[in-house]
């Protein structure tokens, strides 16, 4: 049975599709099947960070609402196999319970190792379908005192989930030194465990604006912090990068 896997933040502008799409790639290089759901209604741009856009024609509420069969609505990547994207409606039907998602995620899990959802920013009813069903949770903020603060209000309404783990994003080593701030100080603010630490790196952007997955850079930067958290989902013992 696959794992699935929401990656969410507090707010907007961490980075949490480019690291959906990051990791995903990178299990998909692992060999594993993986289905990225872009749960971002109405702001979605996992198809562009995947190098995907367009290619959708059906989306997860059509799947969900059993318009459309699984198989049919994912769609794979034309050079990364394995990896496969199930793109979001522009809005949301009100039909569309917690309780079909999670219907949706059962079938996903008998076809796919992992389903990496992309949960929209906020706390609204979108990010509740988009951690209603997860295994695990990931929550990704970057150095900055109100991302941090919105890290933490995450958290709150995450209670009763096992496996919540924090990835620090676009961190700058001149930016630590300037607030005085470590890692540690951001663990201790968000309240949880480290799973990976990605550095500011301009080849996110790069990638996403001429369509490339960011695995195609090879494995430096933003790219090896992301497949160094793939290798982590996969229960290996890697050790966090250090910013330099």
């Amino acid at each position: 049975m696959g794992t699935v896997i929401s990656i969410t933040s507090g707010k907007g502008g961490t980075g949490k599709t480019s690291i959906t799409g990051g990791v995903a790639a990178s299990l998909a290089l692992m060999g594993r099947r993986v289905l990225c759901v872009d749960m971002d209604i109405g702001l979605r741009n996992l198809d562009i960070t995947l190098g995907l856009n367009d290619r959708a024609l059906m989306d997860f509420s059509d799947v969900a609402l059993g318009r459309c069969p699984l198989a049919r609505a994912a769609v794979e990547h034309p050079d990364l196999k394995g990896l496969y994207l199930l793109t979001s409606p522009m809005t949301l039907p009100a039909s569309l319970t917690a309780d079909k998602i999670r219907d949706l995620l059962d079938t996903a899990r008998t076809e796919y190792d992992y389903i990496l959802i992309d949960a929209p920013a906020g706390l609204g009813a979108g990010f509740h379908l988009a951690v209603c069903g997860a295994d695990r949770v990931l929550v990704i903020a970057t150095n900055d005192a109100s991302s941090l603060r919105d890290a933490q209000r995450t958290v709150e309404k995450l209670e009763g989930y096992r496996q919540v783990h924090l990835v620090m994003n676009r961190i700058q080593l001149k930016l630590l030194r300037r607030l005085r701030a470590t890692i540690d100080d951001a663990m201790n603010a968000a309240g949880l465990p480290l799973l990976g630490v990605v550095p500011e790196d301009p080849q996110v952007i790069l990638c996403a604006n001429l369509g490339l997955p960011l695995s195609s850079r090879g494995k430096k930067g933003a790219a090896l912090a992301c497949w160094n958290i793939a290798q982590r989902l996969e229960g290996q013992q890697i050790p966090i990068m250090k910013i330099r």
